[in-house]
């Protein structure tokens, strides 16, 4: 099975550059497709300097949409979502996930931080299921499309509840050494504060929505 990764990135450069070099050094992925979500930086010409399918969005749509956008332009039957903002990714991150998936015992495979960062350890280990970094197959997705709507950082929640009322198997794949970049960092301590409050706002509508 071709295995298609998609990165939803918006404003993501001088970070974006490290989880591309190492996705495309992956052996297990055929084709890594990039969603600049309407970036004013220069995510997409960063992008661009990697063996990559680019997808620009006009303006900033939210995660949920971009990742649509992102399966829409791929190929593969399997699809693998990384976070676009990834510290310590290794090829053999990638192909890890990739293979758990492909050892058949599950129908969404989740990767999880370890000994990354203290805070986003934590949080990963008290809400595994809001973390970006997911394998599934094309109609798994379709299903979730199906449900998300309007959702931007909620789908992950999204794709939990769908997992737990299908029935899909799920399984945890721990990442060693992997993190994220906080909004904080990112964008300044006020309008850090804004992006994150407006996360938490879509995964509270995303647990209370009946899919």
């Amino acid at each position: 099975m071709n295995v298609s990764a998609i990165v939803p990135a918006y404003d993501e450069a001088g970070r974006i550059g490290a989880v591309l070099k190492a996705l495309c050094s992956a052996t297990s992925v055929h084709e890594v497709v990039v969603v600049d979500d309407g970036s004013a930086d220069r995510t997409a010409e960063e992008a661009g300097e990697h063996p990559i399918r680019l997808v620009r969005l006009a303006e900033n749509r939210g995660k949920a949409a971009a990742l649509d956008a992102g399966v829409r332009a791929a190929g593969g039957e399997v699809l693998l979502f990384l976070d676009a903002d990834l510290t310590g990714l290794k090829p053999e991150h990638v192909d890890g996930l990739v293979q758990a998936y492909l050892d058949g015992d599950a129908d969404v495979v989740i990767g999880v931080f370890r000994e990354g960062r203290m805070g986003t350890d934590f949080s990963q280990r008290i809400v595994p299921f809001l973390s970006g970094q997911r394998v599934l197959h094309r109609r798994l997705w379709e299903v979730v499309q199906r449900s998300v709507g309007d959702l931007d950082f909620g789908v992950e929640v999204a794709l939990t509840k769908l997992a737990l009322r299908e029935g899909w198997r799920q399984k945890k794949v721990v990442m060693d050494g992997v993190s994220h970049v906080r909004k904080e960092e990112k964008r300044g301590l006020y309008m850090g504060m804004l992006d994150r409050m407006r996360m938490y706002a879509d995964i509270l509508r995303s647990l209370v929505r009946k899919l």
